[in-house]
């Protein structure tokens, strides 16, 4: 099955009380387009704040979406690393090993794409400043001390960065990541 993605590896990092919704709906769209999703989980039992696990039982390791250990993630192998909100994203700033490959992707010039809380991470990571992005309402003062341009859309791409604001911009947001992965070009 091809598509605009057909060969893009698209690395996905979670930690407990993600919010499902946000690392559902990219899984399902972006390997509809032919990525192949790698999920990572950081930490033990993770789980989204409505409960679904990772790995997801649900969807069968395969072609398209399968389950992989933060360790084995590089980034010369990524075209695309994606953060989704909720909850998880405070446990992964603070997580040495999610913040060195977040740097190593964008001294590479990959994609890195977050939503909601995730752009945490990429504050934490120190790649924010003198960029547009947007997110969640409670991380708009962390994004602008970071020397962020805050604005209130649903997705905005600033180079490298793709950065979405809340659940109900996911369509928004995957067509920006299909977009620029599509055009591969930050």
């Amino acid at each position: 099955m091809g598509g605009k993605l057909s060969g893009k590896r698209i690395a996905m990092i979670v930690a407990n009380r993600y919010e499902d919704i946000e690392l559902l709906f990219p899984i399902l769209r972006l390997s509809e387009e032919g990525a192949e999703v790698l999920v990572s989980a950081v930490g033990q039992e993770v789980k989204g704040l409505f409960g679904h696990p990772v790995p997801i039982p649900v969807m069968r390791d395969g072609n398209r979406y399968r389950t992989v250990p933060l360790e084995a993630l590089k980034a010369e192998e990524i075209d695309c690393l994606y953060f989704p909100g909720g909850f998880g994203p405070d446990t992964l700033r603070q997580h040495e090993g999610t913040l060195q490959l977040v740097r190593e992707c964008h001294r590479l010039g990959k994609f890195i794409a977050a939503i909601c809380h995730g752009p945490w991470v990429l504050i934490s990571a120190g790649i924010i400043r003198g960029k547009k992005a947007t997110g969640y309402a409670a991380v708009r003062d962390d994004l602008i001390n970071a020397g962020a341009e805050f604005l209130d859309v649903p997705a905005v791409r600033d180079g490298n960065i793709i950065t979405g604001r809340v659940p109900d911009d996911l369509p928004e947001l995957c067509q920006e990541i299909i977009r620029a992965l599509s055009e591969g070009v930050a």
